[in-house]
């Protein structure tokens, strides 16, 4: 072998390495993006957990004002009978009765806001999981979101079917598979799943879709079905229900209008009967 031949075969090895290098850089430079953009995401949900804290702060400092006030009285009352040399019976447990609502209320106050930290830690650890198990964020034809204390996740149609049609494509049922996994690993979870289409009047074959609503339930209910049969979702978790055109989130005077109001949405369902209890007002 010459000399030259050997100069050059180094020359190859040398661009082979750096090629090799190159990929690695770009893999790196695209797993550190996602991680950016799922920060961002995240900081950005956490955001909206505050703001939905502060309003229920501002309520709960409206409820200890009014314990101050009671107390105030209270005091002032006390301060009044304290030069009597005889309470009545009457006055007396009226009294005590006061005092104690006092402490139930206060003891209300305390459990709500237990109840209120214990929701938004859940609802953003659920939303983690399911944006890390989703894994594509950068894909804006997927949304999770908490919105007001609940959350949302809202999957554009044409992910998950073709136009005029109700039945789910195979890519879609990858992404639900991905879904029903987190779902089911939160066992007191219930859900609705509900879809939605924009106001352009359906025009398929006739007899088998009346019309946009029909559509929205057929959609919502081929969606249940991949997740109580392929998935194993529990059926008396999922609730399936079609809102038709009339749940919009954009103008439908837009093609990208319309395009956002086509979506299928997965609503996780607040556990109503726990808050019901401790939203009950203390007994007197």
């Amino acid at each position: 072998m010459t000399l030259r031949q050997i100069a050059f075969l180094g020359l190859v090895s040398v661009s082979l390495a750096s090629c090799g290098t190159n990929k690695k850089l770009k893999k790196s430079d695209e797993k550190l993006a996602k991680l950016d953009s799922v920060h961002k995401e995240l900081i950005t949900e956490y955001s909206k957990c505050k703001e939905d804290r502060a309003a229920d702060k501002a309520r709960i400092k409206a409820l200890e004002e009014q314990i101050a006030d009671t107390k105030n009285n209270s005091n002032q009352m006390l301060s009044q009978l304290k030069d009597l040399s005889v309470i009545s019976g009457t006055q007396a447990e009226s009294i005590k009765k006061s005092l104690d609502n006092i402490g139930v209320k206060d003891a209300y106050i305390q459990n709500l806001q237990q109840a209120i930290n214990r929701k938004d830690s859940m609802n953003m650890a659920l939303v983690i999981n399911l944006k890390s198990a989703i894994g594509n964020l950068e894909d804006k034809d997927i949304n999770i979101k908490v919105d007001k204390g609940v959350v949302y996740v809202d999957i554009s149609d044409k992910l998950l079917f073709k136009s005029g049609r109700y039945e789910v494509t195979d890519k879609a049922q990858e992404i639900l598979g991905k879904v029903a996994k987190v779902l089911i690993s939160q066992p007191d979870i219930e859900f609705m799943v509900e879809g939605h289409t924009d106001n352009v009047v359906y025009k398929g074959a006739p007899g088998m879709i009346e019309d946009n609503w029909d559509l929205s339930v057929k959609r919502a209910t081929s969606v249940v079905r991949i997740l109580q049969n392929k998935y194993h979702v529990p059926p008396n978790r999922m609730t399936a229900a079609g809102r038709g055109e009339y749940v919009p989130v954009a103008t439908n005077d837009t093609k990208e209008g319309n395009a956002a109001n086509r979506r299928t949405r997965i609503v996780i369902l607040p556990q109503l009967d726990q808050f019901f209890k401790l939203l009950e007002k203390p007994k007197n």
